[in-house]
């Protein structure tokens, strides 16, 4: 097992984290590792919000695009794909993990098999008004759809008929989800995101601002993972 330093921030889906990590990382000069469980398949881009293939170079970023949608994908095994992503990310290079699968943070920071600690994990998530949330996934589907989500989702189907478990478990992707069906779970997503949060660490909560984060991070980080 490998333990590294990393700048964490979690948060509910359409929070701004994304943008925020990758603004700090920008300033930090660090690599960023994606800890979302849907950014991990290749072709699903629009629908998942998935950075630029621009930003995941700029960043080197890891966790994005490690398997198609008719593969199986679970925590130890993205788990795995972090830690060979940071094998080769240099010691000195700071680490920024970013994402809202609260149990990927979880195997880094007391591993899959270990029984709870009391405390939970604790690290920052972004703190953001369920209304605002509605507001910004509302306006994000918008762009999907205008972006071409129908066409992804059109062309993924016919490169892969059959979706493993874990991808068909993609908002958006669905057949015949149409944009309010897909408004109220990406919502109702946001929610239980922002539950496992909760209940499920122990987190510092921040404003979704970089001199929040930054604040943050320089008080309390950086955070020690494990990888295996």
């Amino acid at each position: 097992m490998t333990e590294r330093d990393a700048f964490l921030l979690a948060g509910p889906t359409a929070s701004g984290k994304s943008s925020l990590a990758a603004a700090l990382a920008r300033e930090m000069g660090a690599k960023i590792l994606s800890a979302d469980s849907m950014l991990v398949y290749k072709g699903m881009d629009i629908g998942t919000a998935k950075p630029s293939a621009d930003e995941i170079a700029e960043f080197s970023m890891g966790g994005v695009d490690i398997v198609t949608p008719a593969d199986e994908f679970s925590s130890g095994a993205w788990l795995r794909a972090a830690s060979e992503w940071a094998g080769g990310i240099p010691v000195s290079t700071p680490i920024v993990i970013v994402g809202g699968t609260g149990l990927y943070f979880s195997a880094l920071l007391r591993g899959l098999d270990r029984k709870w600690g009391k405390p939970p994990p604790e690290y920052p998530v972004i703190r953001i008004d369920r209304e605002e949330v509605r507001r910004r996934i509302a306006q994000r589907l918008d762009a999907m759809f205008l972006a071409g989500l129908e066409e992804e989702k059109r062309r993924l189907h016919e490169e892969y008929p059959v979706w493993s478990r874990t991808a068909s478990l993609a908002i958006g992707y669905r057949e015949g989800d149409c944009r309010e069906k897909i408004f109220v779970r990406t919502c109702q997503l946001a929610k239980r995101q922002d539950t496992w949060f909760r209940h499920q660490a122990t987190p510092l909560y921040v404003e979704p601002t970089v001199e929040a984060v930054r604040e943050c991070w320089l008080s309390r980080g950086p955070w020690r993972v494990r990888f295996p």
